[in-house]
């Protein structure tokens, strides 16, 4: 494909709102259930603002409630104990059946949310969320983006946050104990009259080598949509569990996963996660998608200092660095470590690293899929910007091409993908050890 046709982002953007704009409209199809019973509006309510979609985005690391309405939504949010519950008040909107599917939604997995109930109370509505336990909420609003309206966030955080660290012990495998970083000595031969010898210390084993692998999007943010209405979060998701499967299955490598079902979490959190494990490579998957349908092959990006290496580049960086306005960050609670980490530009021996990756991770990739350029390209990705962690962003394929939308929707094709990026780890290590470079603090 000609380097310019990728560069022209308005017409790029305008076609990808459109897009997304279908997906988007097939993605929440799930949501359309049978009405609950709707109570019957009065002329009180004639003036009352109607809710136009209501979502929940359940997972273990929290779960996520969405009220979306034509215009912003008064509110207040009361806590309340004995037993757990959430009172959310909504003025002037309307008890509209819309509004009341929310309570079917809730899934009886849902690790916080028991139950969702309704009531009318003077010039609006109060949600009640039932709760298993205590937990902490975050409310916040969201201006209207791409084909989004307004809309109000309720995130529901548990009291002890999910530890990626402890998340990666405690969902590990039984491994084979990897060989000791330093070889002990033999004990020396005993003499007849000598006392008993005190053993030699045991070395320490060498810490597994960890990879951070980071499903792009997910949750309200579904990435690029194929024409049959494949999404991006979906498969990148599938193809970074089938990456973890292999790298687990190795003695001595260890996994984890930014993101382990569809929910959405910011960019600066997946760099912190994996900053948090202290991992050895970051790996960012995703699936490209461009307003034409014959662009195809795969790229890798690294992150660059200095402006991007192409027009397309740039480009691609602008449009997943905004991943962050689809998916919804809470502005208002943003970590000082996560903006110090990425405000932190003497990466330069980061980008070597980085470098030096993509390159391996091509000549897998190219084993299973075409390239869409030879070379690991280089742009300002935010979520490569851990400072101390190679880290790197797969675009596996186009997803607007048909016959790449169905390779990516083949679980066949997905296995053979996840082997040829392992191929490519396994070869960066064999190479480049992580003991031979200088390991920072996790942040």
């Amino acid at each position: 494909m000609p380097e310019g046709a990728r560069s022209s982002r308005d017409r790029g953007n305008a076609r990808r709102v459109t897009r997304v704009s279908l997906a988007r409209r097939r993605a929440l199809r799930w949501l359309l259930l049978p009405a609950a019973s709707s109570l019957a509006p009065t002329a009180a309510w004639a003036s009352a603002a109607r809710i136009a979609s209501a979502r929940l985005w359940p997972a273990h690391e929290y779960t996520r409630l969405i009220l979306e309405a034509p215009a912003g939504i008064p509110h207040q949010l009361i806590v309340l104990k004995d037993p757990h519950r959430i009172a959310l008040d909504l003025d002037a909107v309307e008890l509209s059946s819309d509004l009341q599917r929310l309570a079917t939604l809730v899934q009886p997995t849902d690790p916080y949310i028991a139950g969702i109930r309704f009531g009318r109370k003077t010039g609006g509505v109060r949600v009640v969320i039932d709760l298993r336990d205590e937990v902490v909420p975050q409310l916040f609003a969201l201006q209207p983006v791409a084909d989004y309206g307004y809309r109000l966030v309720l995130d529901l955080y548990p009291v002890t946050p999910v530890d990626p660290l402890m998340a990666l012990i405690d969902g590990g495998r039984t491994a084979e104990p990897s060989p000791p970083a330093i070889a002990e000595r033999p004990p020396a031969a005993k003499a007849a009259t000598a006392p008993e010898p005190r053993p030699a210390p045991r070395a320490e084993a060498r810490r597994p080598i960890i990879v951070a692998i980071d499903p792009g999007h997910g949750g309200e943010d579904p990435g690029a949509v194929g024409r049959r209405g494949t999404t991006e979060k979906q498969v990148v998701l599938a193809i970074a569990r089938k990456l973890k499967a292999r790298i687990d299955a190795e003695p001595g490598t260890r996994a984890m996963l930014t993101r382990d079902d569809d929910y959405y979490v910011p960019l600066a959190a997946r760099v912190q996660k994996a900053r948090r494990v202290a991992a050895d490579l970051f790996i960012s998957i995703h699936a490209d998608a461009f307003t034409v349908p014959t662009a195809r092959g795969s790229s890798v990006f690294a992150l660059s200092e200095h402006g991007a290496t192409s027009a397309a580049a740039s480009w691609l960086a602008q449009k997943e660095n905004a991943a962050d306005l689809i998916g919804g960050v809470n502005l208002g609670a943003r970590d000082p470590v996560l903006a110090r980490t990425l405000l932190d530009l003497s990466q330069a021996a980061q980008i070597n690293d980085s470098l030096k990756v993509g390159r391996s991770l091509l000549d897998g990739i190219a084993q299973v899929n075409p390239l869409h350029k030879g070379a690991v390209e280089q742009a300002g990705f935010a979520v490569l910007k851990a400072p101390d962690i190679p880290s790197v962003l797969v675009e596996t394929a186009f997803i607007s091409n048909p016959d790449e939308e169905l390779k990516l929707r083949s679980d066949k094709h997905q296995t053979r993908f996840a082997e040829s990026m392992h191929d490519g780890i396994r070869r960066y290590f064999a190479t480049n050890p992580p003991l031979a470079r200088g390991r920072t603090g996790t942040g």
